[in-house]
């Protein structure tokens, strides 16, 4: 079964309580490492930015096929795979960033769990808000505001890999359909 390329839903843009952009988010803010223990995707949402100021009470607020915004480098620091499991726990459809860490993308990818680089997203005045609803295009990397009826500049489409990847439904399920 396809998963979908076509991705709607509404945001949430990572914001400080000033209104900017909030960089450098680490996986320790993302899922906090008291937290560690537990092994069961389900009951990994609830502690979803947890430990990010202004953002503790996300868990309660998402729905299914929301999208979160992020700045730059969303992701940095350690390895721990529960800092994407936590959104896929809460059926987050989407992440749109600035730039991601380094082992966050690859977990990310790894796991068929959809991020998109889209440079500058975050400052596009009045394009992207809390609450908007996007349309997203995995392919092209074309995203369009449904709420405002502004195009989105600057997302790029998913590699070939991150799309067989994501198609597959994670790095294990590829490597099923490309080994013999």
């Amino acid at each position: 079964m396809k998963r979908p390329i076509l991705i709607k839903g509404r945001i949430w843009v990572l914001r400080d309580k000033q209104g900017r952009a909030i960089d450098d988010i680490d996986t320790d803010q993302i899922y906090h490492n008291a937290h560690l223990a537990i092994t069961e995707l389900e009951k990994m949402g609830q502690f979803a930015l947890g430990n990010l100021s202004g953002w503790e009470d996300f868990p309660q607020r998402a729905r299914p096929r929301d999208i979160l915004v992020v700045g730059r480098n969303f992701g940095a620091g350690s390895s721990r795979q529960q800092a994407v499991d936590c959104f896929r726990s809460l059926g987050i459809a989407l992440i749109i960033g600035e730039s991601f860490g380094a082992i966050y993308k690859r977990n990310a990818i790894n796991s068929g769990f959809p991020l998109l680089l889209c440079l500058g997203i975050v400052s596009q005045s009045g394009k992207v808000n809390s609450g908007v609803i996007l349309e997203v295009n995995l392919s092209t990397g074309e995203t369009y505001n449904h709420t405002t009826g502004q195009k989105i500049e600057g997302g790029e489409p998913f590699s070939r890999v991150q799309m067989e990847i994501y198609q597959a439904g994670d790095l294990f399920e590829y490597g099923r359909t490309i080994l013999p």
